[in-house]
């Protein structure tokens, strides 16, 4: 079992493209924002996500519960804080909230799960690869 780990701050600022007609962040930026947060943190751990599929594995998002709490407007700037939580059986849980650079502020917060696929087969892995467990424990021996 690996424990969980501290939260990483993972920068972002609200760009055009990403705004609705009011310069409101869309919603689906606020998901490829917790990709790339997620990507950062195992990256944090000393694994590049690219190494992992080129190890032929894969880790989609099999459940996702979101909260959007306040908007995000084109050119504010925000924290994606990311954190491993658990695992369950082959299941790895993170919480993910986007907050404001002073932390004062929770524009929006998420429980991820993700689950290790064998590349091409789509199997489901029952054991992680060892990178990846190597790349959480890591992450569970950093501090806030």
């Amino acid at each position: 079992m690996v424990p969980s780990t501290p939260w990483l701050n993972y920068p972002v600022r609200v760009q055009p493209h990403q705004t609705d007609y009011a310069g409101v962040a869309w919603h689906g930026s606020y998901l490829a924002w917790l990709e790339e947060a997620r990507i950062d943190c195992l990256r944090q751990g000393g694994i590049e996500f690219a190494d992992l599929v080129n190890l032929g594995f894969d880790l989609p998002v099999v459940r996702l519960e979101a909260r959007y709490l306040q908007a995000l407007k084109f050119g504010q700037t925000a924290f994606v804080r990311t954190r491993f939580v658990r695992q369950e059986k082959v299941r790895l849980c993170f919480d993910q909230w986007v907050v404001s650079p002073d932390l004062s502020l929770i524009y929006f917060q998420a429980s991820v799960q993700l689950v290790p696929l064998q590349r091409p087969t789509g199997k489901i892995l029952r054991i992680l690869p060892q990178p990846l467990v190597a790349a959480l424990h890591k992450l569970g021996q950093q501090s806030d």
